[in-house]
């Protein structure tokens, strides 16, 4: 069980997987006032940092799941680095069926709702794990703007206009579950940016250095189109936000 290795190459420089910067891991923590002794749980975590730089920086205590064996590693490397190993414990393992032994103050899935088959099914999931009066945090894109054609829906990584809602309606989802909306971080262009053309580089040196890998000429493509896809349409059409949701 683990993640394709395209993936850990494309998001081998990055420290958060999802198109947040650092300073906005740190902003949404201030934002939903984290606190010593809090716990919390991260399914789909990447490399931890969220986790790992929280327990630095407030004092939380916290768990972390992920099927790629790549990122655990990383994860655990970084909370060693952040002298933070003793708060924060990172597991190898299926994030769509990992409910936490304990109630935690704040359950997470930010960026991969596909474990709950969307929305409805991860909010269902992360709720098994959180204690009442809890806070859940759901990373999720969203349309910015009607895309134009279903060229333009593929090129955001999309099967149909359907796949993602429109902020509005993200916010009325919630709603509809039972949830307030509390608090949110939105991505920006600057943090898209970060998020996609720092994985061009990425691929271009594996390219470069690996020419006779099976994935070489994968990224090769990926590079004669990705570029000009995601400022065409990525870009200009698709949001991404973190949600702080709590139970009414």
């Amino acid at each position: 069980m683990d993640l394709p290795r395209h993936f850990t190459i494309r998001e081998s420089s990055h420290r958060v997987l999802n198109p947040v910067t650092p300073e906005k891991i740190a902003l949404l923590g201030d934002a939903i006032r984290c606190g010593a002794g809090m716990s919390v749980l991260d399914l789909c975590c990447g490399k931890g940092e969220m986790l790992s730089t929280w327990a630095r920086d407030h004092g939380i205590t916290g768990t972390g799941v992920d099927i790629s064996t790549v990122f655990i590693a990383r994860a655990r490397e970084r909370s060693a680095e952040l002298g933070v190993a003793d708060r924060v414990a990172f597991v190898h393992g299926d994030a769509s069926s990992y409910v936490a032994t304990e109630p935690v103050d704040v359950a997470a899935c930010i960026g991969a709702t596909w474990i709950g088959g969307g929305v409805t099914g991860t909010v269902a999931l992360l709720q098994r794990s959180l204690r009442p009066g809890g806070l859940m945090l759901i990373g999720e894109p969203f349309w910015k703007a009607e895309p134009p054609h279903q060229e333009a829906i593929e090129a955001c990584h999309a099967e149909s206009r359907d796949s993602f809602q429109t902020l509005p309606g993200l916010v009325e989802l919630y709603g509809d579950l039972g949830y307030d909306l509390v608090e949110m971080v939105l991505a920006d262009d600057d943090s898209w940016d970060r998020y996609r053309a720092s994985q061009w580089l990425n691929m271009r040196q594996f390219a470069d250095t690996h020419p006779d890998d099976e994935l070489a000429p994968q990224f090769r493509a990926e590079l004669q189109r990705g570029p000009r896809d995601y400022v065409r349409y990525e870009r200009p059409l698709l949001g991404w936000g973190i949600f702080a949701l709590m139970q009414r």
